[in-house]
């Protein structure tokens, strides 16, 4: 399969040909299709499956395609600034020869220069909740042309607190539209909103992460909280790591990391939402080109980073959340690359690591790299192996959105 043959015009052939793409994804082979036809989707897709094209690539065919006129067509809805830059810059890409023109707006910048791109016309809108309300509310935007709707990383807008925000613009859309919405887990309040903005939707999802996992060599260091630092001073200095992502639980935290770090001569910066977004626009930018290669990041922040070649994740602190890990890890290994994934455990977090074990149904590893070892018992499960593929199935059959079904593929219950 090739994106020749999913029935692309040539002027979308042609960009993405140039940008390097032959082979569609899993998620892009299934996708591209049904929304040609029109149909709502359902994607269940992690950081790094090509999601962006898989909804991207055909609402720019259906806009170039359909009738010209001076309205908003289509509506991006995502949960932070970094995520709408990155989903602004692969719409203008994919559609580089295509006289269709996108704007992206976000807080935390001047309005001016977005009000003023919205007033030369928009065909395709790339928004964050916040400053899209604020400027509907300013009569800048309206949203009654919408054709096209998308509400990407859906769970991390609920983490976010943006639910309320979401359901508000969902109510200012036209009841006749297409509606696209993906989200990397499936928690109780988004498959609610799914089930109500949804139409006999296509489900689509990705490869089960074991998959991503088989590419990660990862282990942990067991290490006291005031040997952390120390300890990853000392794997940057004497491990080949050519780029990491290194990621904190709190904003202080974060930058306590790129502080200790610079002051050891290691090029840092960190990224968190109390930093201005010209701050977290040049680090990101700084990292992409190598003037640095260490990015310290909250998991909010840290949305719409993608590398294709990052040799190095390290957890300096595990995430509260199981699932979380895959994502973070996932980060790496991108594009047919291998990557390694360190993670750090305190005492303290010993249940956070038995619960991601358990989550990716195997035991991570101790590294026997660690001068600073604390001297535990290795932490394993406890309890019977899930699979990840069977914890996602398990977690998803208490929802009303899960139905039993040995493919890939299929649809779930009407608009309620």
């Amino acid at each position: 399969m090739s994106f020749t043959n999913l029935n692309l015009i040539q002027p979308i052939l042609r960009a993405i040909t140039e940008v390097g793409y032959v082979i569609p994804t899993p998620i892009q082979t299934e996708a591209i299709p049904s929304i040609l036809e029109g149909k709502d989707l359902l994607g269940s897709a992690q950081t790094g499956t090509g999601k962006t094209a898989a909804f991207a690539i055909p609402i720019l065919q259906q806009i170039a395609e359909g009738q010209k006129s001076n309205t908003i067509k289509a509506l991006i809805l995502t949960p932070t600034r970094e995520l709408a830059a990155q989903i602004s810059d692969n719409f203008k890409e994919y559609g580089k020869y295509l006289q269709i023109k996108t704007a992206v707006i976000f807080g935390g910048v001047s309005q001016k220069p977005q009000t003023n791109a919205l007033s030369r016309g928009v065909d395709v809108l790339i928004a964050t909740p916040g400053r899209l309300l604020d400027l509907i509310n300013q009569k800048y935007i309206k949203l009654d042309f919408i054709k096209y709707f998308v509400l990407d990383e859906a769970d991390h807008m609920l983490d976010m607190g943006f639910i309320h925000d979401v359901k508000k613009i969902i109510n200012l859309l036209p009841d006749k539209r297409q509606n696209l919405m993906f989200s990397a887990t499936m928690p109780y309040e988004i498959t609610q909103l799914a089930n109500k903005i949804l139409t006999n939707p296509i489900r689509v999802a990705i490869t089960p992460v074991t998959k991503t996992l088989d590419t990660i060599n990862q282990s942990v260091f067991y290490v006291s909280k005031s040997n952390k630092l120390p300890l990853l001073t000392h794997l940057l200095k004497t491990e080949k790591i050519e780029s990491a992502l290194i990621f904190s639980r709190t904003k202080h935290g974060a930058n306590k990391i790129a502080k200790t770090l610079n002051a050891a001569n290691l090029k840092a910066d960190a990224i968190h939402g109390n930093k201005s977004q010209t701050a977290r626009t040049q680090a990101l930018e700084n990292f992409k080109s190598r003037k640095i290669s260490i990015l310290v990041a909250t998991d909010i922040a840290s949305r719409g980073i993608d590398i294709d070649e990052l040799s190095h994740v390290i957890n300096f602190d595990l995430p509260d959340v199981p699932e979380t890990y895959i994502h973070r890890i996932g980060r790496t290994a991108r594009a047919g690359h291998n990557g390694i994934a360190y993670s750090f455990c305190t005492s303290e977090e010993r249940k956070l690591l038995r619960d991601i074990q358990k989550h990716i149904g195997q035991n991570i590893p101790s590294s026997n790299k660690n001068p600073f070892v604390e001297e535990v018992s290795e932490v394993t499960m406890t309890s019977e192996v899930k699979s990840p593929l069977q914890s996602i199935i398990q977690s998803r059959s208490r929802t009303k959105l899960s139905r039993p079904s040995s493919s890939r593929r299929g649809r779930i219950g009407p608009r309620r």
